[in-house]
C-alpha cells in the first residue's frame, strides 16, 4: 500500500498553501479556519427549531457519558 493519488494531491495543495501563506502565518490561518467552523456549527444549531434543538442537545449529552 503506497501513497495514492488523493494523498499526493493533498500534499501538493498543502505545499502550495505553505508557499503562498508562509510558515509564520500558517498557525494563524488554521486558527481562523477553526473559528469559522465553530461559528458555522453554532449557526446551524441556532437555526434548528426548538424540538430538534432539544433532541440534539439530549443526544449530545448521552454521547458525552
Amino acid at each position: 500500500m503506497g501513497i495514492g493519488k488523493i494523498e499526493i494531491i493533498l500534499l501538493i495543495v498543502l505545499v502550495i498553501i505553505l508557499l503562498f501563506v508562509g510558515a509564520k502565518k500558517l498557525p494563524e490561518l488554521a486558527r481562523g479556519v477553526g473559528q469559522s467552523a465553530k461559528e458555522l456549527k453554532k449557526g446551524f444549531s441556532e437555526g434548528l427549531p426548538e424540538d430538534e434543538d432539544k433532541t440534539a442537545k439530549k443526544s449530545s449529552a448521552t454521547k458525552k457519558k
